[in-house]
């Protein structure tokens, strides 16, 4: 039997990949949900059913200095929304389950997450703002970051040494 760590990887690289349906142009979120060694939901970040698809608008008060001229629609569903909302269709249950994240829910998907019964919580990258995971944490539910690319530390300056155009002999 695989390590856990070994698991969790596996599946956030299949939730990565999951996520790469996605039409959002900004961030492209997976999310699987896992019970006893069985995936029983997926999803990624999207409209509901019956829509374009189309998960940004271009922002007509864009100030220069902003980060994107797109901003996300208020229809698009994230991927951990999507994967409950799929499973609560379906006759399995979320209780006792782990949520494998590409990137850590917001606090309203953490809501869902506790709501649904979930007991641990696996997510390759931050979000900006980790009131989510925070309230899971005080919810007794399980959480863990697994980078899956390596975070790069920063290159060391070197300082080099300045040498004389000549060596010293032929001075």
């Amino acid at each position: 039997m695989p390590k856990q760590t070994d698991l969790d990887r596996t599946y956030l690289q299949m939730a990565e990949l999951w996520g790469k349906l996605s039409k959002a142009e900004r961030k492209k979120v997976g999310c699987l949900i896992v019970k006893n060694g069985q995936i029983i939901s997926d999803g990624y970040n999207g409209t509901p059913a019956g829509y374009d698809n189309t998960c940004e608008v271009e922002n007509k008060e864009f100030h220069p200095r902003a980060k994107n001229k797109l901003e996300t629609k208020p229809e698009v569903l994230h991927a951990e929304s999507n994967a409950l909302m799929k499973l609560a269709k379906s006759t399995n249950s979320s209780d006792g389950s782990t949520v494998y994240l590409t990137m850590s829910p917001c606090f309203e998907c953490s809501k869902l997450i506790i709501q649904a019964g979930v007991e641990r919580l696996v997510y390759s990258e931050k979000y900006r703002n980790e009131s989510g995971v925070n309230f899971l944490n005080e919810n007794n539910i399980e959480t863990c970051f697994s980078p899956l690319k390596p975070e790069v530390p920063a290159k060391p300056i070197e300082i080099l040494e300045r040498k004389p155009k000549h060596p010293a002999w032929l001075v």
